[in-house]
């Protein structure tokens, strides 16, 4: 299994008649390495979300490529698997046919019935096969996101701030559950998220964004072996070179009342 993604000189802009256009990308370039945990970040509506579309296949770039593994992308692709921020799971169905969609979408559900239920453990919804949606908590519903991405056996994981709705300790058993995934299936993982430690704790690298439209303002290559604790000098180093960047360290802003 490979899974290197290539993005060269990518350029997005929404709208068609002049006074409506919008640029999200502008001429993003990057380099992403297979079997590798990447985070973009950036300020909220940089057009993160729009270049994991892209990668994706669901939306088509304005100018430039993406490439996976040489091939150039231009639809989406059962080589990458896309889990959104909301589980997005179809309330009629259980999380086992919900898990098993795709596969029988595509005609495949016979020859990977086994993998169904292998994900369902994976993810540790072992027992909750018959459960529907409505049933389960948030974090439930996104570990069946997360199956259901994962059952097709992609190259690629792309992730759409899928941790963001969950409380907080939830959300860092989720941060592990990534990484296990991660070292279990030997996949490329490409993460939008706003926050900053999640994205030292998880990534081999950080792509970090300019404002709209979108540009890359640095990569940065965490050197830290996993697993790692979120008070670890280096960790807090990591943490504070990006919140500079992004001009968020040590920024206080006036208000007009004290506590």
């Amino acid at each position: 299994m490979s899974g290197k993604i290539q993005i060269e000189n990518l350029s997005k802009v929404f709208g068609e008649n002049e006074s409506e256009k919008v640029v999200a990308l502008d001429g993003v370039t990057a380099e992403i390495p297979e079997g590798s945990f990447v985070s973009l970040i950036g300020p909220s509506g940089c057009g993160k979300t729009t270049l994991l579309r892209c990668i994706a296949g669901l939306e088509t770039p304005t100018d430039g490529t993406v490439t996976v593994d040489g091939e150039k992308v231009t639809k989406p692709g059962s080589d990458r698997g896309f889990a959104f921020q909301q589980a997005n799971l179809f309330p009629w169905l259980s999380i086992k046919d919900n898990i098993s969609f795709g596969l029988r979408a595509r005609g495949i559900y016979r020859q990977r019935k086994d993998d169904v239920q292998k994900f369902i453990n994976l993810v540790g919804l072992k027992g909750f096969e018959k459960s529907f949606p409505h049933q389960l908590s948030g974090g439930m519903n996104q570990r069946a996101s997360l199956a259901r991405a994962l059952v097709g056996h992609p190259k690629i994981l792309l992730l759409d701030e899928p941790l963001g709705a969950l409380d907080a300790f939830t959300r860092m058993t989720m941060q592990d559950e990534l990484l296990r995934i991660r070292h279990e299936n030997s996949m490329t993982m490409v993460m939008v998220t706003h926050d900053v430690d999640e994205a030292v704790y998880l990534s081999d690298y950080i792509i970090v964004m300019t404002p709209r439209p979108a540009k890359v303002e640095k990569i940065i290559k965490i050197e830290m072996s996993h697993p790692r604790a979120r008070s670890q000098d280096v960790f807090l180093q990591y943490r504070t070179e990006i919140l500079k960047i992004l001009n968020y360290a040590g920024k206080i802003n006036e208000v007009e009342y004290s506590i």
